[in-house]
């Protein structure tokens, strides 16, 4: 497919995918800096952004590694030259297994495991002590996700990792509530503790959440924190403190193709375009220059802005952009996406791991 290439964003065909090149490599340099001054690792998930070249951007700042939530993310990450993967997801089924022991020969893997039947796998899949798998426990420290749920169990499954001659024990992983940093730290500084009274060191300790980020300090026992959506924040992170409105580097940018009423336009932008996730806000996304502009619904292919606050602010023919609640969906939804800088645009680039969600 040849990608249209427009110089200036009045040149873009919507709806579209805009990243602010500046605002989303100053909010990588801004979350490293942040990790370099509290002194411990970044290993950022590539779920939000699905690019390459922000994968390569983001371990050039000083990245440990990244993260991907799929084999398929890694693969296609492995596939740029990304060397260091982690998979934060259980792994189940020969099919997926065979392509794990694959990116297992190529690059420094590690994964994630809850539970017995995804060990057994791992264990009957990777049995070469000279390639190791490395498997991190997963904890459920709050979150009400996966996770094994208590230190006793995180013990169990660290000793079965422990004595299998193909794998190797990475440590914890855990992925917590929202503002639940200090249930976190005890949770997991318990089972650092019962893991040491059985002679089981935790090489790593892994958590993540662009939400708390800026709070990695309340969880002293983490070794590595895994922000995903604080390359772009959105509308969500904003409510939650994460980052401002000004520093949001992705929109949606659309036209304003119907006036109904006074009160009401139609967007070229519904929910094949949009996230349907809320997050607690009201309405599906807001206008990034006129915040006070809410998108009260999505249909299919029409996303209907409420112009109640300012009736007649905007008119037929209009393009504006839209500041989703959630930005790591908008990324899914796109084949690519148009970096710029000001109104120049930089790069029309592939979303390179879209729909690599097996």
């Amino acid at each position: 497919m040849s990608l249209p290439q427009p110089r200036t964003l009045a040149e873009i065909d919507t709806p579209a995918v805009i990243i602010d090149l500046d605002k989303a490599l100053a909010n990588l340099a801004r979350a490293q800096a942040f990790a370099d001054a509290q002194g411990f690792a970044l290993r950022p998930h590539i779920k939000t952004h699905k690019l390459p070249f922000f994968a390569r951007k983001q371990v050039a700042l000083g990245a440990v590694g990244i993260t991907c939530q799929k084999i398929g993310e890694a693969e296609v990450m492995a596939d740029a030259g990304l060397t260091d993967i982690l998979i934060t997801y259980n792994i189940l089924g020969a099919a997926k297994l065979a392509r794990l022991k694959a990116l297992n020969a190529r690059v420094t893997l590690s994964v994630t495991a809850d539970n017995a039947a995804v060990l057994a796998g791992l264990v009957e899949t990777f049995t070469d002590p000279a390639r190791p798998l490395t498997v991190l426990v997963e904890c459920d420290t709050g979150g009400g996700r996966c996770g094994v749920q208590t230190p006793a169990e995180a013990l169990a499954l660290a000793q079965s990792i422990v004595a299998a001659p193909g794998l190797r024990f990475g440590g914890l992983m855990t992925f917590p509530k929202v503002g639940k940093a200090a249930e976190s730290q005890a949770w997991l500084a318990e089972a650092v503790a019962l893991l040491a009274a059985h002679d089981i060191t935790c090489p790593r300790i892994s958590t993540g959440g662009t939400p708390d980020f800026q709070k990695a300090g309340d969880v002293p026992v983490a070794t590595e924190f895994r922000p995903g959506t604080y390359i772009y924040l959105d509308r969500a992170q904003v409510a939650m403190g994460a980052g401002t409105l000004d520093q949001c580097a992705l929109t949606v940018l659309t036209t304003v193709v119907s006036r109904p009423t006074p009160q009401r336009a139609i967007l070229d932008a519904g929910s094949k375009t949009l996230s349907s996730d809320l997050f607690g806000q009201q309405g599906f996304g807001i206008l990034r220059d006129r915040p006070e502009l809410t998108l009260s619904g999505l249909s299919e292919e029409h996303g209907v802005l409420d112009l109640s606050p300012m009736p007649g602010a905007v008119a037929v023919g209009d393009r504006v952009h839209v500041l989703p609640n959630h930005a790591c969906v908008v990324t899914n939804l796109f084949d690519y996406v148009y970096f710029v800088s000001g109104d120049r645009v930089v790069d029309v680039v592939p979303v390179a791991a879209r729909g690599r969600v097996g």
